[in-house]
């Protein structure tokens, strides 16, 4: 007899051909992956999201806004969200800086101090 209130198993998110790998059962509940059998045994992996900074157009600069830091390469670079919230991506909320200065800012204990960096003014 077949159980007709089991939803159906989902679709790869890679290929959206085939129906997802079952990752393990416990407590009658099936736990699945994200990936089918030939998208995981071929090495096929989801694509990394973009954040939303890169999303709203904002681009890293090549000179820190905290330390004045110049490189070119931008890998040396993060962006800093002066209000904390990662969602808040108004172009005056996001600043540059590099490896250094977010280093900085992670092992202090109080934190980036606001008077550091202002926000932008809006035009």
């Amino acid at each position: 007899m077949v159980n007709i209130s089991m939803k159906p198993r989902p679709i790869c998110k890679i290929c959206s051909k085939k129906p997802v790998a079952v990752n393990y059962k416990r407590n009658s509940i099936t736990y699945y992956r994200t990936r089918c059998d030939s998208c995981i045994r071929k090495g096929k992996k989801l694509p990394t999201p973009k954040p939303n900074w890169l999303l709203s157009g904002y681009k890293k600069k090549s000179q820190c806004e905290k330390c004045g830091f110049t490189s070119s390469l931008k890998e040396h670079f993060f962006v800093f969200h002066l209000d904390g919230n990662m969602n808040n991506t108004n172009n005056a909320n996001l600043k540059t800086i590099c490896a250094n200065c977010q280093i900085e800012i992670a092992k202090s204990d109080l934190g980036w101090a606001r008077g550091d960096l202002v926000p932008d003014q809006l035009k």
